[in-house]
């Protein structure tokens, strides 16, 4: 296209004028509708994609005329790429003509912020498929998880996509909720230190980064999708809202409102929430956009606004600077409102000045800018599929081996179960074949994905069986299993989860369990196939934990992979062969017994187990919990001191000794535990985690500096608190597995600590 040139008419195109000053000029310009314009997205296509957001039906209107819009100018593209199979040339392409259609028809040129989903990798076909979120959580390592997202983000930005919908950062609450495939885990620490390292990754190859679900999604009562949340303040400050500290900290430009109320009030309804706290006290300055139709969600569930007039206006005026996915509140219904004053126009301007000042930090109002479409387009190159495989190695959790693992090559194995011979066994429901894919049998997935079969087949005599579905199944499935288990040395039992969306799984968004235990027969199937009195080894690709107890002391070993990714299957052969040490830990815990205890492993000590109570809710397998062939010998666990000042810092050191004659790894986890607090506290809590590889025959030591920070918590007022008194540091390799107690005092005056508090641990070894 041929670009304008910089005017002194046209002063916010000048790149080198002051930001603010580009964007008050601009803005004293437009009229209504075109500032209106900028604060809504538009998905073309919408009407022909298939469900992959809620109630996405109510919204298919194709009166939506893309060419009548274009005069006004287009703030947001949704999903160029992920609405259907694209070819990122023939996609690139023609985004690149929409944008020029867009800034060539409209007055002012501005082109549109071009979104995406990118929960595991871009959401686009043909490009990589990294494992899922809770494989993310399952490394306990951060820099790993920028360096995988600074591809994502990469990839997204050769493409022309400014904005990704990512990372997700509820804490897990209820482990039967569909989305916790989605989550990094059940713990705020873990949470943010993954979550914010993904946005620095993002953000360092100039993508915005989006942290959803701002606030309280993933607590919803009994785990069901979008139902209301009964989290009280002091839940929301200490376990809820610290990941999104963090990543806003990491440099995230960008917020999505959840689709929840709050003990009635909707997120994006809340000028508390995304005013007060957010704008006042955390000092955001990005923008705020809503979840896909959750603007209208005020309207047409919560019931809180009475038209779509009022909707635009509650959600506007509480700080939604941007409607998602496509116009609908934001449109005529909110220019209506402004022209007959129930708008304050300033609150359109308010928004408007934070996605032009956006824009212009994107480049997308310089006066040289034009889209630019590459020749060639390798959306999943040995680069990207290097580093999903380094994940997904990294996330893979033994969780129990009596000595059967590693196999020995050429064994004779049986390979069952419903997750072992299907590619999207290995995928999140947000992966594109998963979730866009879906409505397109005839499509392939466009990129490589092993399965666990073909991945063994390498390494060992392979006979396969399916067994049963992941839901329904026959007595011959079964049955032809168990012959092939006693035909064999070993069985390997592949069970857990079908990702989908809505129904069309057993994970996944919309697809929450009423309990714990494996969906349909694959309990039965299991039961079956230990009754052969064959040695047998469960691994179990699912997006969140399943109850295990009662086949637990007759199996073999037990080996877990969240949705691990293309890359997964190699990396599953990997461990069972022995070719790679297993290192990854638990992100969430596993329930015992009951198959219906969903509270994870932050309890306050009427939380735990009790002698007034017949349910026992003790983890399976705890937070943190991982095996290893090779484990590393603790040698010693020291702090430097027994007082710890309330402004000070108390340094801990872990001594590690390899003795094996080959690498290991450990993941130091220090847990705080407060005996006497203002409030019932969690028993314990996990405030610092270092991920350590030894080489064999090496020692190490790791230096942890704890400042008296961490220590904090909401307290009766209100108001976050470190306060003097004894406290103990409990260091081990998860939750319930503690090397070393260490007994401090915190000494000196109470302090109230705010957003900039100290909020992570500083490491050296």
């Amino acid at each position: 296209m041929t670009t304008q040139p910089t005017t002194a008419a046209e002063p916010w195109r000048d790149p080198a004028a002051d930001p603010a000053e580009r964007v008050r000029a601009l803005m004293a310009r437009m009229t209504l509708r075109e500032k209106l314009a900028q604060l809504y997205g538009i998905w073309v296509g919408i009407d022909s994609a298939g469900e992959v957001a809620p109630h996405q039906h109510d919204f298919d209107d194709p009166a939506v005329d893309f060419d009548e819009l274009v005069p006004h100018g287009i703030g947001q593209l949704t999903r160029v790429f992920g609405t259907r199979p694209v070819d990122p040339v023939i996609g690139a392409r023609s985004l690149a003509r929409t944008q020029r259609q867009i800034t060539t028809g409209s007055r002012f040129g501005i082109p549109a912020v071009v979104h995406e989903e990118c929960l595991t990798g871009l959401a686009a076909w043909q490009a990589t498929i990294y494992p899922a979120p809770l494989s993310w959580g399952a490394t306990f390592d951060p820099d790993l998880v920028r360096r995988m997202a600074a591809r994502i983000g990469s990839t997204m930005r050769g493409l022309g996509v400014h904005q990704g919908l990512a990372p997700v950062l509820d804490v897990a609450r209820d482990l039967r909720w569909g989305r916790i495939e989605e989550t990094i885990g059940e713990d705020p620490y873990l949470v943010g230190a993954i979550g914010s390292a993904y946005v620095a990754g993002l953000e360092s190859a100039g993508v915005i980064a989006t942290l959803k679900h701002f606030v309280g999604y993933s607590a919803s009562r009994a785990g069901r999708n979008l139902a209301p949340v009964s989290a009280g303040p002091r839940e929301v400050a200490d376990v809820l809202l610290p990941p999104f500290e963090l990543a806003l900290r990491a440099g995230a430009r960008s917020v999505m409102s959840a689709y929840n109320d709050t003990d009635g009030v909707p997120a994006a309804a809340d000028p508390t929430l995304l005013t007060d706290l957010l704008r006042d006290t955390y000092g955001f300055t990005g923008t705020v956009v809503a979840d896909y139709f959750g603007v209208a969600f005020l309207h047409r569930l919560h019931g809180v606004a009475g038209d779509r007039g009022d909707a635009a206006r509650q959600a506007l005026t509480a700080g939604v600077d941007v409607e998602l996915p496509t116009m609908d509140c934001y449109g005529e219904p909110l220019l209506a409102a402004v022209e007959g004053g129930a708008v304050d126009a300033a609150a359109v301007d308010r928004a408007l000045e934070r996605v032009l000042r956006q824009k212009c930090e994107l480049g997308l109002l310089d006066a040289d800018w034009a889209p630019e479409v590459p020749e060639e387009i390798d959306l999943d190159d040995a680069e990207s599929r290097a580093v999903a495989r380094e994940v997904a190695e990294k996330s893979i959790v033994l969780l129990h081996n009596d000595g059967t693992l590693p196999l020995s090559p050429g064994t004779r194995v049986a390979v069952v179960g419903p997750r072992a011979d299907t590619p999207g066994a290995m995928l999140g429901c947000y992966s594109f074949p998963l979730h866009v894919g879906v409505h397109h049998p005839d499509v392939p997935f466009g990129v490589s994905v092993p399965t666990v079969v073909e991945a063994l087949r390498s390494s060992f005599d392979v006979t396969y069986a399916l067994g049963c579905p992941v839901t329904g199944g026959d007595d011959d499935g079964i049955a032809e299993a168990v012959a092939a288990c006693e035909s064999a040395s070993v069985c390997v039992a592949v069970l857990g989860d079908r990702a989908g969306l809505f129904g069309g799984g057993t994970s996944g968004e919309g697809c929450d369990a009423p309990d714990l235990r494996l969906p349909g027969r694959q309990e039965e199937l299991l039961e079956a196939l230990l009754a052969t009195g064959k040695p047998v080894v469960v691994v179990l690709l699912s997006g969140r934990p399943y109850e295990l107890s009662r086949q637990l002391p007759r199996l073999a070993a037990v080996v877990c992979g969240f949705y691990p990714g293309e890359e997964g299957a190699a990396a599953l052969s990997g461990v069972l062969s022995g070719q790679i040490n297993p290192s990854g830990r638990l992100p969430v815990s596993f329930p015992a017994a009951g198959a219906s205890q969903p509270s994870t492993y932050l309890a306050a000590p009427l939380g735990h187990r009790s002698e007034v109570s017949t349910v026992d809710p003790s983890p399976l397998f705890p937070f943190g919990h991982g095996l290893s062939y090779a484990p590393a010998t603790w040698v010693d666990v020291s702090a430097t001191g027994s007082l710890w000042p309330t402004d000070g810092v108390c340094r801990v050191r872990v001594s590690l000794r390899n003795d094996h004659a080959r690498a290991t790894t450990e993941v130091v986890q220090v847990y705080l535990h407060d005996p006497v607090a203002e409030v019932a506290r969690p028993e314990r809590q996990l405030i610092a985690a270092r991920r350590v590889s030894l080489e064999p025959g090496t020692a190490t030591v790791v230096d942890i500096a704890l400042h008296a920070d961490l220590t904090s918590y909401t307290g009766r007022a209100g108001r976050r608190l470190v306060e003097p008194g004894d406290v103990e540091l409990r260091v081990g390799t998860s939750s319930e597995q503690i090397v070393a107690t260490l007994h401090c005092t915190l000494t000196g005056s109470r302090r109230f600590v705010g957003f900039d508090r100290v909020m992570a641990p500083e490491f050296g070894s």
